[in-house]
């Protein structure tokens, strides 16, 4: 955690937009997302194919392909958060419908001059991160303040410059001028740096905290696909993905002092962080399939980084506080530092690489139960975290700049680790009707063993499929654990909530073949 500190101690409360290491999970840390009939059976899809998810896990199961495909795939979610924050427990909910599954097409045709060859041709979209949520939180704290961070970038502000010139540099609207003019943060004699509710800190009192975290939107991504299917035997297939970013976040962070002295300089603060991401990018997809005989199938798939080469974060952030018989009241914008508009910064992204090796076995008939057929199937895949990074967006950027994201970057490998993902499922055909289980487990991406997080999902459903015409219903149950900072500090251990999070989708797929 060392490089982390000094990373926050170096840039937190000073760059106009930092990014923090935290975003990388935002790309590359979320369970499989397809139709009702892949996530009913746990996302492992890897060496299954003859479903439109191929187009997201292992584009060579297109090759199962034969004929055309239009599928729709609507959902429900209900989202319950549980979190801890200092021994202090909060609930939190958000519910809603999403048009997130697969949504598109598939082409497959036989080759009438080599009898067992086929190809196929498909082209879907997908919602691959939900981030539709509100978490909230809140405690008693008698170690840190919301406000020592603004405090850490105002001395090293001031440090080059005076209060005067810190109001007037858009690269501290977002925290440390907004403080300065508040007079959350001021300058004492000795040329000390402090922020006013360290007087109620310093006075054994604790300060009561609350956080509320509302974000929506999403990651989508596009996918174009070929497959060729050589005598069922071998399936090859790939193809590029366009991953579309659309992501807000409202924070509403506020501190209030828990003594009844009005001459201790603070009352409380109220900071309201409103930020946006949006990006767009490419990535390439390559799989393959092998049947060694009728009841095996194995499966290999490799998807690239996706090269976000232009992502663009806006920013406006409120501040109210109360110094009470120190300056009363005041309130301000950050739009005050920034002629009026809100901030916006450019950069590009590379999230990780992604590894799949999977595996299934086909059930054959079974005798009195009409032509039961099914299949057992696990999908084991590898995620570098570590390995995502984050670069300037100018042809030409400054020393600042390259400094600035080599740090980062290395912040990021020191925090994050590569971590194995685990899927599996099954199901039983009767006829026209299919019953299908599943379950995925995804393990802990930070390096630090006091964070704690993973994910776990289990999932149920039922198919029925009749003269080109199919319809699937799935229930899936998500188990997350994770943790979220309030806010770092660079001369402090950084306190966080952890946060349980519970939810439910309910998934539903319609589809028709041609």
């Amino acid at each position: 955690m060392k490089k982390l500190v000094l990373f926050f101690a170096l840039f937190t409360g000073t760059a106009a937009f930092s990014q923090i290491p935290e975003d990388v999970l935002r790309y590359a840390y979320f369970p499989q997302n397809g139709t009702a009939r892949a996530l009913a059976i746990g996302g492992a899809m890897g060496s299954l194919g003859g479903d439109i998810t191929a187009n997201f896990v292992n584009p060579a199961g297109l090759g199962n392909y034969k004929t055309g495909e239009v599928v729709f795939s609507p959902s429900f979610y209900f989202n319950n958060n549980n979190t801890n924050f200092r021994d202090s427990k909060t609930k939190s909910n958000k519910s809603g419908i999403l048009l997130g599954g697969p949504i598109g097409l598939v082409y497959g045709t036989t080759n009438p001059y080599n009898p067992g060859n086929s190809s196929s041709f498909s082209i879907a979209v997908m919602q691959t991160a939900n981030y539709n949520n509100t978490v909230h939180y809140q405690g008693y704290n008698n170690y840190s303040s919301f406000s020592e961070q603004f405090a850490e970038g105002a001395k090293k502000a001031l440090s080059n410059g005076t209060i005067d010139d810190a109001l007037s540099d858009p690269q501290y609207a977002y925290g440390v001028a907004p403080a300065l003019y508040t007079y959350l943060v001021d300058t004492f004699s000795g040329n000390r740096v402090i922020a006013m509710p360290e007087f109620v800190l310093g006075s054994g009192k604790a300060l009561y905290q609350q956080n509320t975290i509302a974000t929506t939107g999403g990651m989508y991504e596009v996918a174009l696909n070929f497959a060729t299917n050589r005598k069922d035997k071998l399936m090859i297939g790939g193809g590029i993905g366009i991953p579309i970013v659309n992501y807000h976040n409202t924070s509403t962070f506020r501190e209030t002092d828990t003594s009844a002295d009005v001459n201790n300089n603070f009352g409380y603060l109220n900071f309201t962080d409103r930020f946006s991401t949006n990006g767009v990018g490419i990535n390439l997809k390559f799989g393959m399939i092998y049947k060694p005989s009728d009841f095996v199938r194995l499966g290999f798939a490799i998807h690239s980084p996706s090269y976000m080469w232009t992502v663009k974060d806006k920013r406006t952030v409120d501040l109210e506080v109360n110094t009470e018989n120190y300056k009363g009241v005041r309130s301000v914008s950050s739009t005050l530092f920034t002629n009026g508009s809100g901030g916006e910064s450019t950069y590009s992204l590379l999230t990780p690489w992604k590894f799949l090796v999977s595996g299934s076995y086909v059930l054959r008939q079974v005798e009195n139960v009409k032509m039961q057929r099914g299949f057992i199937t696990a999908d084991i895949e590898y995620v570098r975290h570590s390995a995502s990074s984050f670069y300037s967006a100018n042809q030409n950027p400054s020393e600042g700049d390259k400094n600035y994201y080599k740090s980062l970057n290395q912040v990021v490998k020191s925090q994050y680790k590569g971590a194995f993902n685990f899927r599996v499922g099954g199901e039983l055909k009767f006829n026209v009707i299919m019953a299908r289980l599943g379950f995925a487990y995804y393990m802990n991406p930070y390096q630090d063993a006091n964070l704690k997080s993973n994910k776990m999902l289990v999932s149920g459903g039922l198919g029925y499929r009749n003269k080109g015409f199919f319809v699937d219903l799935t229930y899936v149950q998500s188990f997350n654990k994770d943790v979220n900072f309030p806010y770092r500090l660079g001369d402090k251990s950084n306190t966080f909530a952890s946060v349980k999070n519970n939810l439910g989708n309910v998934v539903a797929s319609v589809g028709f073949k041609f």
